[in-house]
């Protein structure tokens, strides 16, 4: 891979899927791409927009909402390095709201290069092919979050998700990092009101589990989040790293929160 590539965020996410070689990577240098900046809560795609473009995230976050419901239920939430809307590659016809959830930067890529990609590469073609399961795979445990677990194990599990997704892209080293949401969106993305969304946050300030400070979030003790939320990465399809690459344990939980 290049040095200083600018997409370099996607190359990471694709080595994690899959078996893919720097040249296969390096064909990632020659991407047509439309640089897009939107502002928090802009609307990207539309439901019922026919798409000939995947939408590439290089910086903030997008949300998937629900296009039907008033509640503006968050129903998936993409992190640098994710291609936001992969199955448009195959059903161009867009399901639900891409919204960005605060200002992001956006490569717009043209479907045919990701096609003429995996015809020249078929292990690039693979890997693709796992990051839309990835995706699914996803889904189907935010079924599983919104179905089966309280609310503050619905926000632990969120807030593992998305710090573990972004150190498998090289960001959140230190556990610290920019929201991916306002606490209006926690709760779309939860399933709860804001007040429960706000009384949950300050439940794990009190449990030392994380700091949320303005934009910036910090998690205080990994190892007790993850405990907490019952978080097992193995849904994500990242394959193992070494220790350094992968987020580490800090030590006990402080607290144990009584079942809702």
């Amino acid at each position: 891979m290049q040095t200083g590539f600018s997409f370099s965020k996607l190359a990471d996410h694709l080595a994690s899927l899959g078996d893919v070689t720097v040249e296969d990577l390096d064909l990632l240098a020659e991407m047509p791409s439309t640089i897009a900046h939107f502002s928090s809560h802009q609307t990207i795609l539309r439901h019922g927009d026919d798409s000939h473009q995947c939408c590439l995230l290089l910086q903030g976050y997008l949300s998937w909402r629900n296009a039907e419901g008033r509640d503006g239920q968050i129903t998936s939430i993409s992190v640098p390095g994710d291609i936001a809307d992969p199955q448009t590659l195959y059903r161009p016809r867009v399901h639900g709201n891409l919204i960005a959830l605060g200002p992001a930067v956006v490569a717009l890529v043209p479907h045919r290069f990701f096609h003429e990609l995996s015809a020249r590469s078929p292990a690039m073609s693979r890997t693709l092919l796992l990051m839309l399961l990835s995706d699914h795979a996803i889904q189907r445990n935010w079924m599983i979050n919104l179905g089966s677990r309280d609310a503050l194990t619905r926000v632990a599990h969120l807030l593992c998700e998305i710090t573990t997704r972004l150190q498998n892209v090289g960001l959140a080293k230190d556990f610290r990092l920019a929201s991916p949401f306002t606490q209006s969106d926690l709760a779309a993305a939860c399933s709860i009101s804001p007040v429960h969304a706000n009384r949950t946050i300050q439940e794990l300030r009190r449990c030392n589990l994380l700091q949320w400070h303005g934009k910036t979030l910090t998690i205080s003790d990994w190892q007790g989040l993850v405990r907490l939320a019952g978080f097992d990465p193995a849904y994500l399809g990242i394959r193992p790293r070494d220790q350094g690459a992968r987020p580490t344990q800090l030590g006990p939980a402080k607290c144990v929160v009584a079942p809702a």
